[in-house]
Formats: structure tokens, C-alpha cells, sequence
């Protein structure tokens, strides 16, 4: 068994605490869905928001999830690079799987599609 990380993105429509915790809960429950994981193989997740989104800890949605309570979170402001995307929310779930690198699905969802299209496309 290898651990993995597992990348993925989404975006909100405005900095308020209930949009990005229904956000966060979307792509956490997308990357787990699509990697067929469970939050006892999940070694930690590293959340990142753009420096826009500061209403809440995305964390917290997460640790209200049923079977999370346990794993590891860390949040983070992402680096405010200049042009880059606006209210964007990342997570890197690092998980033990017997999936190759090859197989790992990544997901962006919103307009966070654009930050990396080969692999949304592949969704």
C-alpha cells in the first residue's frame, strides 16, 4: 500500500460561512466518491482558501462529517498571486491506497475546472 495525494478544488460565489462549508462537504465527498476512499484510509487533509475567504475554517465542516472526526486537518491561506483564481477553496487528502499514481482522480469542480483542465477533463 502506497500513500497518495489526492488534489482537488472549488470555488464559492461570495465569502460567507454556510457557502464555503457547503463547498468544502461537496469536494471532499466528490474526491472520496471518485477514489472510492474512506475516511479510515485518509492519513490527513491540507485545506488551502484564497486569502477573499476568510469567514470560517473549511475544517470545521469536515470534522462535523461522520467518521472524520479522527483524521488530521490543516488549513492554510493560499499564496495571493496576482490574477490567480478568487474565492477558491483547495484540498490535498493524503490517503493509503493500493491505486497507482496513474489511477488517482482528481477533481475541480466550479470554476476551478480551470486550474488545471487536463485533469477535470478526464472526470
Amino acid at each position: 500500500m502506497s500513500m497518495r495525494g489526492i488534489r482537488g478544488a472549488i470555488t464559492v460565489d461570495a465569502n460567507e460561512a454556510a457557502p464555503i462549508l457547503e463547498a468544502t462537504i461537496e469536494l471532499l465527498g466528490a474526491i472520496v466518491e471518485e477514489n472510492g476512499t474512506r475516511p479510515e484510509d485518509i492519513c490527513s487533509v491540507f485545506i488551502t482558501v484564497t486569502p477573499d475567504l476568510d469567514a470560517t475554517f473549511p475544517a470545521s465542516a469536515i470534522r462535523r462529517m461522520a467518521g472524520w472526526e479522527l483524521v488530521p486537518l490543516m488549513c492554510s491561506v493560499e499564496i495571493p498571486v496576482k490574477g490567480g483564481l478568487e474565492r477558491c477553496i483547495r484540498l490535498m487528502v493524503h490517503v493509503n491506497t493500493e491505486a497507482t499514481q496513474a489511477e488517482i482522480r482528481h477533481v475541480y469542480l466550479g470554476e476551478a475546472v480551470k486550474l488545471r483542465p487536463d485533469l477535470s477533463s478526464a472526470r
